[in-house]
């Protein structure tokens, strides 16, 4: 059988790694399949008519299904190459153009030609060092020759952790720049930012989690604290991904409940589904895959608040995961990302610029952070968010991957040392809000009562927004009842107006400057004047 390399399916060892051994031959193992769509150049079509922000009806997501799943044959002919194999067809989803395959060590190295090896790591992040193991590989993938044009991406054979969340805890310092430390409700933030007085009834936001869990008896206490009834929470197990709270705060129970709690104070009338998912790309794509696809709970709007360098992912992955997000586009549902905690550099060392993804993809609301200060119920100062050396910053800059979106140009983007040039790729963010820990959001994790900032907090808080935003929609005039806004961005880069502009700041290498630039994009919300310019 005539072998094929699959186009962007190079992995290298993780930085800070080293291989310890080959993989147990016996070792069980599930990878998804990523298959092309039908009708592409029509989905292309489709998508090229909102980024003009033209008006468009999104497809529920039975007419995505039919109109853009996979095709019958295609999937067929992946599944006679696992029998091929000895592998076993555990599920396969048109919808989502992906069929997953299971086998142990010793049989996915021979179907895809690598050689699954066991690898330990050690990585600082939010100044504690992580440690583990994981399976990997090195080199490209192979697939037969009769795939070539069928598939486009084999997730999970590697499974080191993909993506890091983007949350902070207030640290022990003060910037001196900035003033002295406050916290604030998510109440608060809303309230500052003007958003519109509905709680998102009739609406469910989805949040990704990659790890960790939240605990029902702390989210009673907390919204009891705040004078508000209890969202309903319910958590949806992707693979082998749980409600698993770990106990230890500064774990992804952070990540988790901040992401609840901001997102179910403002909508508070939304229902709230938490997608848990294994820290992996298999696993994050699989996750926002269930959200998207979920005829169940339907969620209209998710948050994401992980993520990582684009220099972390694989081509495929990052183009599957794209495509992904290219059909939450056609559906209506609109995705929040938090843009990183690492300023320009993204926690790359060098210091050179990168930036964050999925927060990069042209097909999510990029969401970056400022330093919010506020006196009898009113912004006094917001300016962007950099803690230096010893703390974040917001994440921003430009894509090394994405062409220039339609919405962006003309658009510049300004160095720190003030040299201005246009923007010629997908700039990153699209807008902010406080995400300064300084100026962070009181919150409870793990029985503890504590402030949290990072970028993390303003993917839920957008989604809040957007969540209420849909739901006064649902009550609005023939031409938008009962839809959702979905796609927002085109809309967004029209309504200049519609936010607060950050002028002042820097996130390491770019700065801000009126307008749309690198640190806080367009700038914080005025949510009001958000519902009114895209009702």
């Amino acid at each position: 059988m005539t072998a094929f390399s699959l186009s962007g399916s190079e992995r290298q060892i993780l930085s800070g790694a080293r291989c310890v051994g080959k993989a147990d031959p016996n070792e069980q193992l599930e990878v998804i399949v990523i298959l092309r769509r039908q009708a592409d150049a029509a989905l292309s079509g489709l998508i090229d008519k909102l980024n003009r922000n033209e008006q468009v009806a999104h497809l529920t997501r039975e007419q995505f299904a039919q109109k853009f799943g996979a095709a019958a044959q295609d999937i067929a002919k992946v599944e006679h190459f696992a029998k091929q194999h000895g592998l076993h067809v555990v599920s396969e989803n048109a919808a989502s153009a992906s069929v997953i395959l299971s086998g142990t060590v010793a049989q996915c190295n021979a179907a895809f030609n690598v050689d699954l090896e066991r690898c330990t790591y050690s990585y600082q992040h939010r100044q504690k060092t992580h440690q583990g193991s994981y399976r990997g590989r090195t080199g490209v993938l192979e697939i037969p020759t009769e795939l070539k044009d069928i598939v486009t991406a084999v997730l999970g054979l590697d499974n080191r952790p993909q993506a890091r969340s983007h949350f902070r805890f207030r640290p022990p310092f003060h910037p001196a720049a900035q003033g002295s430390d406050v916290s604030y409700t998510p109440l608060q933030v809303a309230s500052l930012y003007n958003f519109p007085g509905n709680s998102g009834a009739g609406q469910c936001i989805a949040l990704i989690e990659l790890g960790g869990g939240y605990q029902a008896s702390d989210l009673q206490t907390y919204f009891s604290g705040l004078g508000i009834t209890a969202p309903t929470v319910t958590a949806i197990a992707v693979g082998t991904g749980k409600n698993q709270p770990t106990g230890d705060a500064n774990s992804a129970d952070g990540e988790v409940m901040l992401d609840i709690e901001v997102a179910g104070a403002i909508a508070s009338k939304a229902n709230i589904a938490v997608y848990f998912s294994p820290n992996t790309d298999a696993g994050f794509i699989s996750a926002v895959n269930t959200a998207i696809h979920d005829a169940q709970n339907k969620p209209s709007v998710i948050s994401i608040s992980w993520g990582g360098p684009e220099s972390s992912w694989t081509q495929q992955a990052m183009q599957a995961f794209n495509q992904t997000l290219q059909a939450a586009a056609a559906m209506g549902v609109t995705v929040c990302v938090a843009s990183g905690d690492s300023g320009s550099s993204d926690g790359v060392s060098g210091g050179s610029n990168n930036v964050d993804f999925p927060a990069s993809s042209p097909y999510v609301l990029a969401c970056g952070g400022t330093s919010l200060h506020a006196s009898a119920k009113a912004i006094t100062s917001e300016v962007v968010w950099n803690d230096g050396a010893q703390g974040g910053a917001g994440g921003g800059g430009v894509s090394a991957v994405f062409a220039l979106p339609v919405w962006q140009q003309n658009l510049t983007v300004t160095t720190e040392s003030g040299i201005k040039s246009p923007l010629t790729k997908r700039g990153v963010p699209d807008v902010a809000g406080d995400a300064d820990p300084a100026t962070g959001y009181a919150v409870r994790v793990d029985g503890t009562d504590t402030v949290i900032g990072g970028t993390s907090a303003v993917a839920p808080l957008w989604a809040a927004l957007v969540a209420c935003i849909n739901s006064a929609r649902s009550g609005a005039g023939s031409d938008t009842k009962g839809t959702s806004v979905g796609f927002i961005n085109p809309k967004l880069y029209q309504q200049q107006a519609a936010f607060h502009d950050i002028t002042q700041g820097n996130n390491g290498n770019f700065n801000a400057e009126p307008g749309w630039d690198a640190c806080t994009g367009l700038g914080s919300p005025d949510g009001t004047k958000v519902l009114s310019s895209i009702i």
